[in-house]
């Protein structure tokens, strides 16, 4: 389970009912729904929550740095829980489907210094692709 109810709360965050179902939708390890998918979650616990109030809620999140917004080959973004652990994301090609993976090396450190061209590189994105065993 991720800490993002725990980290929200400790933050002070203001958590009104809407945000809170908000927040709880997203938490969990490997939770990379998108806004939509996320809103249709929300309103079977809170049915009267709008879409508005989804879409507001995950731009605050991500404005916080708690939520991460993940881009897959035009699809619709999906957003991350897992923002505060170092974390690399698996994707099918097929269906869209994102796992958050953990290489052993640090993808900082497979990046030559001769291929910085002078850049202070502070982190890295690194993307697999490939098929999921339901789209093999």
């Amino acid at each position: 389970m991720s800490d993002l109810l725990e980290r929200l709360r400790g933050r002070g965050w203001r958590m009104t009912s809407q945000r809170r179902v908000v927040a709880e939708v997203l938490d969990g390890d490997h939770v990379h729904f998108t806004a939509d998918e996320v809103h249709t979650r929300a309103a079977q616990r809170l049915p009267e929550i709008s879409r508005a109030t989804v879409y507001n809620t995950l731009g605050e999140l991500v404005a916080l740095g708690e939520v991460i917004e993940v881009a897959t080959d035009g699809r619709a973004k999906r957003y991350d829980p897992n923002a505060h652990h170092p974390h690399q994301h698996l994707v099918c090609s097929g269906c869209g489907t994102v796992r958050d993976v953990h290489p052993a090396r640090d993808p900082l450190a497979d990046l030559p210094a001769e291929e910085r061209f002078g850049f202070t590189v502070s982190r890295a994105e690194v993307t697999y692709r490939g098929l999921c065993p339901s789209c093999a």
